[in-house]
């Protein structure tokens, strides 16, 4: 359980506490308690309907929480919300544009109504046109540009401010591959000066753009952890490749008679070689006894490594129910 007496390290940008969400006897978000650090980007990371924009509209104080508590920067988001909002740069999924003004007098207006003095509205506007790639734009209207552009004034809305933390909900959907690589990178070069929460269902795209990722699915949190962290969770079976040049019928009859195998699973490649996935009965690292094994057998070893997970693999492992029965040991082949 998350720590929620004040005061609250400055290390601390987000502590959720808890959380419940329900509307009527639907429940969106149940018990949700993390925690983010200042300069971090974080993801929450779940399909549609896990509880994410859920979660960010109730921390960026436009809904409110059925139980539980959310505080950012050590100020509660139900008891201090103005303060709250100070802090908070939000850009959510259906980015609330006006089409009929022009990028650099929308983002002058946005930045007077979030309470920056007329020169202060000047200096930041002209920062975050060139941060989000958006000066030789600036006096075009909205409404013209393309989809990858608008999702720039939205960043550039959220950001102009210069708040501790920016929130953004699912921030390339609906992008295609250029602009989705565009809005990443600018999303990464936010760490550090700004601590980051941003949601997306595309496994991707997590990877890539987060240090540390929050699972979600059905309002709960199933796992958290850096993709490092996640993929050490699924290689308690420290399974390992190996790729073998050596007839398949003498691989399978091999590892059949290998009392160390869990399970096996054989490919044929190319140049008479075989693809050789191998997991131990014991949490071991069989790579040395391959080696040997391929030695004594006279085989070619061409690669010898341990398995590695996708970020897929670890989210289908971790929200599909666990098999009524284990694969017996050969069966995979």
């Amino acid at each position: 359980m998350v720590d929620t007496v004040r005061p609250m390290s400055d290390a601390v940008m987000i502590e959720v506490s808890d959380l419940t969400k329900r509307y009527g006897t639907r429940v969106a978000i149940q018990g949700l308690s993390f925690t983010v650090a200042r300069g971090e980007i974080v993801g929450l990371l779940g399909p549609n309907g896990a509880g994410k924009s859920t979660t960010m509209r109730i921390l960026a104080g436009y809904l409110a929480a059925t139980h539980g508590t959310a505080r950012v920067a050590g100020y509660d988001v139900a008891l201090e919300s103005l303060e709250v909002r100070r802090r908070i740069g939000y850009m959510p999924e259906n980015n609330p544009l006006y089409p009929d003004m022009r990028v650099r007098e929308y983002l002058r207006f946005r930045a007077r109504l979030k309470g920056l003095s007329r020169r202060r509205v000047r200096e930041r506007v002209d920062v975050v046109l060139e941060q989000c790639g958006l000066t030789e734009v600036h006096r075009r209207l909205i409404g013209h540009l393309s989809k990858g552009y608008r999702q720039r004034v939205g960043l550039a809305d959220a950001l102009v401010h210069e708040p501790d933390l920016v929130i953004l909900d699912e921030p390339t959907i609906g992008l295609d591959p250029h602009q989705i690589r565009s809005v990443r990178r600018l999303i990464k070069s936010l760490a550090g000066r700004h601590t980051v929460l941003l949601s997306t269902h595309i496994l991707p795209e997590a990877e890539m753009t987060c240090h540390r990722m929050l699972i979600l699915c059905d309002g709960r949190v199933l796992a958290s952890g850096t993709p490092e962290d996640l993929e050490q969770r699924l290689a308690r079976n420290h399974q390992v490749v190996a790729e073998i040049a050596a007839p398949e019928e003498t691989l399978r009859a091999f590892w059949a008679q290998r009392p160390e195998l869990a399970a096996w699973e054989v490919t044929p490649m190319e140049g008479g070689f075989c693809r050789c996935v191998l997991s131990p009965r014991e949490p071991t690292d069989l790579r040395p006894q391959v080696f040997a094994w391929a030695r004594e057998q006279g085989w070619t070893l061409r690669e010898l490594t341990r398995h590695r997970y996708s970020l897929e693999d670890i989210y289908v492992q971790l929200t599909e129910p666990e098999p009524a029965e284990e694969t017996e040991a050969g069966d995979e082949g």
